[in-house]
């Protein structure tokens, strides 16, 4: 099965492609060659979404107030990533042998 070019996709087609290969390549069904072939395809994909998130980022503005005239006041968005500063040196709860892992 043949993926479009993600140049020819919307945002969302090309999520939901994405999708549809990551659950693919969980189920495990697949042959050697054609899981690397859909993983390929997804990376390329991935990088589709990226480029993309980052040109529509560029485009957001913040609302920043508003002007004496009532009159909005917006300003560029600058984006900081969370994930990194979120506690570096936090250690993972080890779990006891006979304890389930929870999930959620």
């Amino acid at each position: 099965m043949s993926q479009p070019s993600s140049d020819n996709m919307t945002f969302e087609q090309t999520l939901a492609a994405l999708d549809r290969i990551v659950r693919e390549l969980e189920e495990g069904k697949l042959g050697l060659e054609e899981a690397l072939g859909r993983y390929e395809t997804g990376v390329g994909l991935l990088r589709s979404c990226y480029a993309r998130l980052q040109q529509v980022e560029q485009r957001i503005l913040q609302l920043a107030g508003t002007d004496a005239d009532g009159k909005p006041v917006t300003r560029q968005f600058e984006h900081n990533a969370t994930a990194e500063a979120a506690k570096p040196n936090a250690r993972p709860r080890r779990k006891k042998g006979d304890e389930p892992e929870i999930l959620f």
